[in-house]
């Protein structure tokens, strides 16, 4: 996982720059935790891009992300939603805006209810502001 800071701004915050997530997992061996153990797991999309505000609600967003990715959370093995291949890397419940507006995909901004809607997913992930306090 990798974090950079631009200064261009995103629809809806225009007041601040934003935030670049960029997650990069090469290809491997599933583990014991996935769906078949010992067999090759695939990325495709990989890296992964997600925009997040410079601001105080986007850092708060960034510093749960940062323990969920350090706890294994963000991204699991499994089967595509999308294309329906099997053991390859998936989103796990944690929605993303990859884009800095609606342009092409519909998934970027504005979108008033962004932050608060991932801060409980990654909540239902087990991961809180309150649990990062407790660090």
């Amino acid at each position: 996982m990798e974090v950079l800071w631009f200064q261009m701004s995103l629809p809806g915050h225009e007041d601040c720059g934003n935030i670049l997530v960029v997650y990069n997992i090469p290809h491997g061996i599933q583990g014991p935790n996935h769906p078949n153990p010992i067999k090759l797991f695939t990325t495709r999309g990989f890296p992964h891009q997600c925009y997040l505000p410079d601001d105080a609600q986007g850092h708060k967003v960034l510093g749960v992300l940062k323990v969920a990715w350090k706890r294994q959370l963000i991204v699991t093995v499994g089967t595509s939603n999308t294309t329906g291949e099997m053991d390859t890397v998936v989103w796990n419940k944690i929605h993303r805006k990859p884009e800095m507006d609606h342009s092409v995909t519909g998934h970027g901004y504005p979108c008033p209810n962004y932050l608060q809607n991932m801060l409980a997913e990654l909540a239902a992930q087990g991961v809180t502001q309150d649990y990062m306090e407790q660090q």
